[in-house]
């Protein structure tokens, strides 16, 4: 008998091995697929935890010595190595609500006039314009407020509000005091410019994305264009306009230099959205150079980073639970 040669195989067996072959390479890159994308979200996890222990790590010996009074004291002396977060806290959160207050609105009908209303010759230009404003650097929203903001504020915007809500009882006292220009007010207005657009940008895509047909059966049956916003638009973009407003709100909360700029940086609390405050990022980001290592103020620094955190961490929560799917949907 005469023994085969490689080369005389038959074609049966030498397809069989190549697809054996092939399935083998697959399997082989699938695996590594995989793999790939358990290291990326394990990546995620592990820059996350090595955040939140340096953050934990570094402000321990600060809550350890002031205890939960850390939160509510509004003491600030390095003199006397007494250190609070009741200032930053609440010029952190004031700032954030104001911009929200601001922007949310705006930002929506911005957002419905360019999707809705606006000719397509205005479309295109205005949405750029909308998308340019989002990329500015926060610096120069804060170099551009200490220039051109601040003094329109002293000279016309709190004297305008001071005549108008000053005499109105409880109301009156935000908006009290001498016109100075910065302050939480001012602080709050810059941040509502800054994340606008941002927030404006994203209602866009949110809105156009809604499929036609249900813009147009709403509309054969006689609805108007704010019906369809309200009945229409906005129901099927519910998840994305609170994710959306969310990030805007995070942006707000961890904004820098912008509010370094306009705040005004005392550590002290009144009643007034005139008088100077400060902000958590922007007590970081004055305090940090003269902090030595190791020093008290330093790991009062760093927990208030850890505040802040914990404050990012909540919007999150508070974002999923908005967005969680409900009964009846």
């Amino acid at each position: 008998m005469t023994a085969l040669s490689p080369n005389s195989a038959s074609p049966d067996v030498t397809t069989s091995l190549h697809q054996g072959a092939s399935q083998t390479s697959k399997h082989v890159k699938d695996r590594l697929f995989h793999y790939g994308l358990v290291g990326a979200a394990t990546l995620v996890l592990l820059i996350l935890g090595a955040i939140i222990v340096m953050l934990f790590k570094g402000g321990w010996p600060a809550l350890k010595t002031f205890g939960l009074g850390f939160f509510f004291s509004t003491e600030w002396n390095p003199v006397t190595e007494e250190y609070g977060a009741g200032v930053m806290l609440y010029g952190t959160l004031v700032t954030s609500l104001i911009a929200m207050v601001l922007a949310f609105p705006a930002s929506l009908g911005i957002a419905l006039f360019l999707t809705e209303v606006a000719p397509q010759s205005l479309r295109r230009p205005i949405g750029t314009a909308v998308q340019l404003l989002a990329a500015v650097p926060s610096i120069i929203y804060g170099m551009w407020g200490f220039f051109i903001v601040v003094p329109l504020m002293s000279g016309w915007v709190q004297p305008f509000l001071t005549a108008v809500f000053g005499p109105i009882p409880l109301i009156g006292e935000l908006f009290s005091g001498a016109p100075a220009g910065t302050g939480i007010l001012t602080a709050g207005l810059i941040l509502a410019l800054m994340i606008m657009p941002f927030i404006t940008a994203m209602f866009v895509e949110i809105f156009v994305s809604v499929p036609p047909v249900l813009k147009e059966a709403a509309y054969g049956v006689g609805a108007t264009t704010s019906e369809v916003f309200r009945a229409v638009t906005v129901p099927y973009g519910r998840t994305a306009i609170v994710g959306a407003v969310m990030l805007g709100l995070g942006r707000a909360l961890g904004e820098t230099m912008a509010v370094t700029f306009v705040i005004g940086n005392a550590n002290r609390i009144k009643s007034t959205l005139y008088a100077p405050g400060a902000s958590i990022a922007s007590t970081i980001a004055n305090e940090f150079p003269e902090a030595g290592p190791g020093s008290m103020k330093l790991h009062a620094l760093l927990e208030l980073g850890l505040a802040l955190f914990v404050i990012s961490f909540l919007v999150l929560a508070l974002a999923r639970f908005l967005v969680r799917p409900r009964m009846g949907d």
